[in-house]
């Protein structure tokens, strides 16, 4: 009986990857409003009644999208942390890898700079809060574990103001990566100077 469940779980998982992949290979294309269920599942091989009773609706697929996405980001980012000598390497790396590497992907990209994709963006901003808020936690863990003189608060506060830092310079493509990698990092070095030489 275990057997059969797990081989159940794992068709299902096949399954729901199979659809994102289908989704997030049409977003860019089509946006948010042309984004059709019978299209994503005509792609994955399967009926559109099997989109709907795996994620509902649009908007839970496209949220799941996301998340999925954001998910890849924040694999990246934690490598970029561990890989980095010190805190402030690691957030300048980090944030470097998190602007190229959105620039780069077809979804991201096309949220942030193509008429098709320009309903995607609020999954970025306004609605973007799960993801926002993954970020800034991850971010945080990271502070704290370099710097164990600061407090959950105020690396939380770094975490958050560098995860919104990153977000502007990504909309306002106004910087190369490594321009606006170096700018964060100027303009909260003497918050964490300052933060973990602080005794609670």
């Amino acid at each position: 009986m275990a057997e059969i469940t797990a081989f159940t779980e794992r068709v299902r998982d096949s399954l729901r990857e199979a659809l994102l992949d289908a989704a997030t290979r049409q977003l860019p294309d089509k946006g948010y409003a042309g984004l059709r269920m019978a299209d994503v599942a005509a792609a994955a091989g399967v009926s559109r009644q099997t989109v709907y009773n795996e994620f509902g609706n649009k908007a839970t697929l496209v949220q799941a999208v996301a998340l999925r996405t954001a998910g890849e980001f924040l694999d990246g980012i934690q490598q970029r942390f561990a890989d980095a000598p010190e805190l402030l390497a690691g957030v300048r790396s980090a944030v470097r890898y998190t602007i190229e590497h959105a620039r780069e992907n077809r979804l991201v990209a096309a949220a942030l700079g193509t008429e098709a994709g320009e309903d995607l963006l609020p999954l970025l901003t306004t609605k973007g809060e799960p993801i926002l808020r993954a970020a800034t936690e991850l971010a945080a863990n990271h502070y704290t574990e370099r710097l164990p003189s600061l407090s959950a608060e105020h690396a939380a506060l770094l975490a958050e103001t560098v995860v919104r830092l990153s977000l502007s310079h990504l909309v306002l493509r106004t910087h190369s990566a490594a321009e606006a990698a170096d700018m964060v990092c100027a303009a909260i070095a003497p918050a964490i100077d300052r933060y973990s030489s602080t005794m609670e």
